[in-house]
C-alpha cells in the first residue's frame, strides 16, 4: 500500500508535483540527481512526524537509500540557487503574488554543531534560545503563500572560528552581517533575478535599523511597507498636528492625531476583506528625522472599538489606506501558512551540519510547501503592482 500523505491521500499531490519537478530540477544535469531530488521532495510530502533522512527515505519505500539521500543533500555538488529561481518562476505563473513578505525562521537546537547555531535573544519570543536564525522570502497573496528564498544568519562566532567554518563548509566569501543586512540581502537576491516583478515588500522592521532599511529600499527603487515600533520618531507637517510644523514625535502620536482629525477610513463596506471584524486604517504624510524622503507615510491600523492604533507601518507606496491595510494582512497569511504547512513539510527539520546541506534542505522543503499550498488552498492572487495603487 502506498504511504499516506499527512496533507491528503496517495496521489493527492501528484499532478502538481510532476508539473513542478520538470522545471525545478532542470538545472541538475545528472539523471541520478534529478531522481534523488524527486524522491526527497516526495518523501517530505509523504513522511509523517519529523522529516529525518530515515523517515523521508522510508516514506518513499526506499529505506536503503537513506545514505544516498544524506549525500544528495549534505555532500553533493548541485547548486540550490537555480532550483529556487525555478520555484519562483513556477509560483509567479501559477499563483502570482501581491507582495513579497519577509519572515524570520527560528530553529531551536539542543547542541552547538548545526551551522549558524548560537545563543541569542529573540524579542518577538521574549526569551533567549540556542537556535539557528534565518530569513525567508515568501510570495504572498490573500489566497496562498510560499517561500522562495532563504538566508541563514551566521554569528561572528561561526565566521571567526576556522574550525567551525571548515566543518560546516561555509563559503570563503561569507562575511559578517547584521540581521538588517541579512534580511535585505535575502529580498534583493529574489528581485534581482531576471523576470521577477517589483511587487511591494512587506515585513516587520520593529527590531531592525529602520533608517538603513528605508535607505536601501529607496535606493533600489522598490515599493515597501514595513511595520514600525510605536516610539519610532517621525516628523510631520500635517495641518492640525499638535505642536510646531515638522514636529518630531513618536509614530503613534502622528496617527493618533489623524484620528482626531477624522482621517480614519472604515473600508469594510467598500472593498472585499478577509476578516470577520471591522477594520480601520489611516495614512499620514511623514518622514524620518533628518531624512530627505518627501513622500513617506505612516499608516495606522486597528479594529473598531479597540485601542488605536493596534499596528503602525511606514511606506512609500501611494495607495489608499485600505489597500495598504490589505497588504499588511499578508504577514498574517504567511504566519498561518508557516504554521499549517511549512512546519509539516519539515522546514525546520534538517539535522546535518553543513551550510550547503541546510540550504538544499530548505529549498526542497519550500518546494514541498508550494505543492501543498497549490493543491490544498488553490491557485490565485493579484498579479500587478498597478492593482494596489
Amino acid at each position: 500500500m502506498a504511504p499516506r500523505s499527512p496533507h491528503g491521500g496517495p496521489g493527492f499531490h501528484d499532478d502538481v508535483l510532476d508539473e513542478l519537478c520538470v522545471s525545478l530540477f532542470a538545472s541538475l544535469t545528472r539523471s541520478d540527481q534529478r531522481r534523488s531530488g524527486m524522491s526527497y521532495l516526495r518523501g517530505l510530502l509523504l513522511a509523517t512526524g519529523r522529516k529525518s533522512m530515515r523517515n523521508v527515505a522510508a516514506a518513499v519505500d526506499a529505506p536503503a537509500t537513506e545514505q544516498s539521500m544524506h549525500h544528495f543533500i549534505s555532500d553533493s555538488t548541485w547548486d540550490w540557487e537555480p532550483v529556487r529561481a525555478a520555484l519562483t518562476d513556477y509560483l509567479l505563473a501559477a499563483a502570482p503574488p501581491r507582495a513579497w513578505v519577509l519572515r524570520p525562521l527560528v530553529i531551536p537546537k539542543a547542541g552547538n554543531d548545526s551551522v549558524g547555531v548560537g545563543k541569542r535573544f529573540f524579542p518577538s519570543m521574549g526569551q533567549a534560545l540556542n537556535a539557528q536564525h534565518a530569513i525567508g522570502v515568501w510570495a504572498a497573496s490573500e489566497d496562498t503563500s510560499s517561500p522562495v528564498n532563504w538566508r541563514l544568519h551566521l554569528p561572528h562566532a561561526w565566521l571567526d572560528d576556522k574550525r567551525k567554518r571548515r566543518r560546516a563548509s561555509i563559503p570563503a566569501g561569507t562575511a559578517q552581517e547584521t540581521m538588517t543586512d541579512c534580511l535585505l540581502a535575502a529580498y534583493l537576491e529574489v528581485v534581482s533575478r531576471q523576470g521577477v516583478p517589483a511587487r511591494p515588500v512587506v515585513f516587520d522592521a520593529r527590531c531592525l535599523d529602520v533608517p538603513a532599511v528605508v535607505r536601501t529600499l529607496r535606493a533600489a527603487g522598490l515599493p515597501w511597507l514595513i511595520r514600525i515600533g510605536s516610539n519610532l520618531r517621525l516628523s510631520t507637517a500635517e495641518r492640525g498636528f499638535p505642536g510646531r510644523d515638522r514636529a518630531t514625535v513618536p509614530a503613534y502620536q502622528v496617527v493618533a492625531a489623524a484620528r482626531t482629525a477624522r482621517r480614519l477610513v472604515n473600508w469594510v463596506d467598500h472593498e472585499p476583506v478577509h476578516t470577520t471584524r471591522t477594520d480601520l486604517a489611516a495614512a499620514v504624510p511623514a518622514r524620518l528625522p533628518g531624512g530627505a524622503e518627501p513622500d513617506l507615510r505612516v499608516v495606522g491600523t486597528g479594529q473598531v472599538g479597540q485601542s488605536w492604533p493596534a499596528q503602525l507601518w511606514l511606506t512609500d507606496i501611494g495607495a489608499p489606506a485600505a489597500t495598504l491595510l490589505r497588504l499588511s494582512k499578508l504577514v498574517e497569511r504567511v504566519d498561518r501558512d508557516a504554521l499549517d504547512i511549512a512546519e509539516n513539510v519539515g522546514m525546520r527539520d534538517f539535522s546535518g551540519r553543513s551550510f550547503a546541506g541546510w540550504h538544499r534542505h530548505v529549498t526542497l522543503a519550500s518546494a514541498a510547501h508550494a505543492v501543498v499550498a497549490s493543491t490544498s488552498q488553490g491557485l490565485g492572487g493579484n498579479t500587478s503592482l498597478s492593482a494596489i495603487s
